[in-house]
């Protein structure tokens, strides 16, 4: 062979090595500062955090009562996002040019998913020979982009909004349902109801409505993007409310206990109604014809597409809480409360997740999971069980929801799809307000017809300014910004959830004083209300009558501020209740089911199956009843339960004796505060 070839031959292979060694060092210089800018990203978040965090010790301690927590993050985030949108970097987004084929079936309405780029092989163009592909690159579809020169920096600011549905929203949701077991919440379980499912849908479709007429009226350009289907999305998105500030003003102030369930359980629910709804417009909207014009049947078809989804979205949430009870019961698992406490995480998650997969509505399951969870789980888990799932809850909610908040602050500079127009947001503004009075006012209005105590007008205009929008609203806003109309929404939608947050917020504790709602005579607060149950077990188990002088001393001090000559209505069982001896009955009847068939079944609870099962299930109740609960004693079980203010209970007979120290609500009722 002759050596010149060979010598030839070799440089080629060195120089194809050589340059292959290059490229790797290229893309792994590329990898390490994505990486850095990841980080980086990352880090500004986290300093965001921490240095809410901070100032939320710095108000509490200062006694500050202006500004929630939330409203710090919106700002934190506005600041932070000015200095990334003006500040600038040099490090660019670099970009190729690429144009589909002529006859490629994709479209602007249906992009491809990942986009791949070959690139042919140099040597062989250097050498003369045919190139043919050498590398291929696969690229993610992300959306429209607006602005080519966006730097790197600022395209990492903005995350996917998947993110928030999948990882950020679920904790929140779970969260609210886990510490919903206050039994005020039940009391007044129908104006709730009223407010959460008929409102939220009248409010969007108010929304909905105006908000087409005022558009018809804006400049062409924009309600030309427009259909009625797209302001009515709006009306749904922005209908649900989240009452961070106010809840925690309340709480701190003890506000009456009925006008904090009320709110509290209306922004637990309207944010299942919003997102199954929403689901419902969008379903309608693919079988709406454009040529028919408005069709019955795909409205029909979309009513039934949200009974149906929202009805099996509970069930699913519901069985798979009623699932982990079961498991919880019947297993040793409590023997190792580390794994205990992974096993309800994960299938706390996989409520949601199963809902998803299944094309329901993962917020609804884990909402209703997390009901399920407290009721019945959560007293079958050990000690260290219940501590760690109820801390490590409470603190995904809380660094969750001021991340959200956060992050709105920061997109709006930062995210590329933002449309400002004045006019739209100036009437988003006024029918946001306008579908909240109509939740608010008209229903109230039914709901006296037959409700006793009756909503007085106060408390109706404080739920009225109670209507913040929050973390749900911005989700859906931001999930689709493909048209100009929904980057309108998603500029006006996080506008109003700045505004409502910082402003509505900082303006709560006025509000009370301006409307002269009463504070300091209830707890509002489930683990306020704890010591009086146990107080109530403990009292009641001992052999006289007469609590120990410690325990009145602690009651005296709970209840220092609750007036002898308070008004006890919100004490008895039926004060509080909507449509009064009826909400009663259908209470206890719920208390009957639950306590003789649900709770033996899924808890350590007595009395067993055996005693409460017909004859021919006494063999099934035996099998379903655990050595633990023929054994303890039903006072024991009352110390251990935290949930029996699901139901209304029947009052507790009252002492011989009693210590005319103790404060007026325990000595006439024994634990009805």
């Amino acid at each position: 062979m002759n050596p010149v070839v060979v010598s030839a031959s070799l440089i080629l292979y060195l120089i194809a090595i050589c340059q292959g060694s290059g490229t790797d060092i290229a893309l792994d210089a590329k990898a390490t500062l994505l990486h850095r800018i990841d980080s980086l990203n990352l880090l500004i978040y986290t300093c965001l955090l921490t240095l809410t965090v901070l100032t939320i010790w710095v108000f509490k301690h200062r006694r500050v009562s202006w500004l929630h927590e939330t409203g710090l993050a919106v700002i934190y985030g506005l600041i932070v996002g000015a200095i990334i949108r003006y500040a600038g970097s040099t490090n660019q987004v670099t970009y190729i040019d690429a144009h589909p084929d002529a006859d490629t079936k994709y479209n602007l309405s249906v992009p491809p998913d990942i986009v791949r780029f070959h690139f042919p092989d140099k040597i062989q163009i250097s050498s003369g020979e045919a190139p043919v592909p050498n590398k291929t690159y696969a690229y993610s579809f992300r959306g429209e982009i607006v602005n080519v020169e966006q730097n790197e920096i600022d395209l990492k600011a903005t995350f996917d909004p998947e993110i928030f549905f999948n990882i950020i929203l679920p904790p929140i949701i779970f969260h609210a349902g886990y510490c919903l077991k206050r039994k005020y919440f039940f009391r007044n379980l129908g104006a709730i109801l009223t407010f959460a499912m008929v409102g939220t849908a009248l409010s969007a479709l108010v929304i909905g409505s105006l908000m087409y007429g005022c558009v018809q009226l804006m400049p062409a350009s924009l309600a030309a993007s427009f259909t009625f289907l797209d302001t009515l999305y709006f009306g749904a998105l922005i209908s649900p409310t989240d009452p961070l500030t106010v809840l925690a003003i309340f709480s701190q102030l003890k506000v009456d206990v009925n006008l904090y369930a009320m709110i509290f359980g209306e922004s637990v629910l309207n944010d299942a109604v919003a997102l199954v709804l929403s689901g419902a417009i969008q379903n309608y909207e693919k079988r709406y014809s454009v040529d028919g014009g408005f069709e019955i049947t795909a409205f029909l078809a979309a009513i039934g597409d949200f009974i149906g989804i929202f009805s099996l979205s509970l069930l699913v949430g519901a069985l798979i809480g009623c699932l982990t009870a079961l498991m919880t019961k019947f297993t040793h698992v409590r023997d190792w409360p580390l794994l205990e406490s992974a096993l309800f995480v994960l299938t706390s998650y996989g409520a949601f997740l199963i809902a998803e997969v299944f094309e329901l509505t993962g917020v609804v399951a884990v909402l209703f999971c997390g009901i399920c969870q407290a009721h019945y789980t959560y007293n079958n888990l050990s000690a260290d069980s219940r501590n760690r799932t109820k801390q490590l809850f409470e603190l995904l909610n809380f660094l969750a929801e001021n991340f959200i908040f956060t992050y709105i602050g920061v997109s709006m500079f930062t995210f590329p799809k933002h449309h400002f127009d004045p006019w739209f947001i100036i009437a988003g503004f006024l029918t946001s307000m306008l579908g909240r009075a109509v939740n608010i006012y008209p229903l109230s209005f039914l709901l006296n017809l037959g409700r006793k105590p009756p909503i007085p007008m106060n408390f109706q205009h404080m739920l009225f300014f109670s209507g913040l929008r929050g973390a749900m609203s911005f989700a859906l806003a931001i999930r689709n910004t493909v048209s100009e109309a929904r980057q309108a929404m998603l500029t006006t939608t996080s506008l109003i959830v700045i505004a409502t947050v910082v402003l509505q917020g900082g303006a709560a504790t006025h509000a009370l004083a301006y409307l002269r709602i009463p504070t300091g005579q209830g707890q509002n607060d489930e683990n306020e209300a704890l010591p009086y149950r146990d107080v109530r077990s403990l009292y009641q188990s001992t052999e006289t009558s007469r609590p120990p002088a410690d325990i009145s001393f602690d009651l005296r001090n709970l209840d220092s501020n609750q007036s002898p000559n308070s008004d006890r209505a919100s004490d008895t069982p039926h004060g509080n209740g909507d449509g009064g001896g009826e909400k009663a009955r259908l209470a206890r009847l719920w208390g009957a089911v639950d306590s003789k068939l649900l709770k033996p079944l899924l808890t350590h609870a007595r009395p067993p199956l055996t005693e409460t099962l017909p004859a021919f299930l006494r063999p099934l109740g035996r099998i379903l009843t655990t050595t633990r609960q023929y054994t303890q004693s039903e006072n024991s079980l009352r110390r251990t339960d935290s949930d029996s203010d699901l139901c209304i209970d029947e009052p507790q007979p009252v002492p011989t004796t009693i210590d005319p120290q103790l404060p007026y609500n325990i000595r006439n009722g024994y634990g009805n505060v």
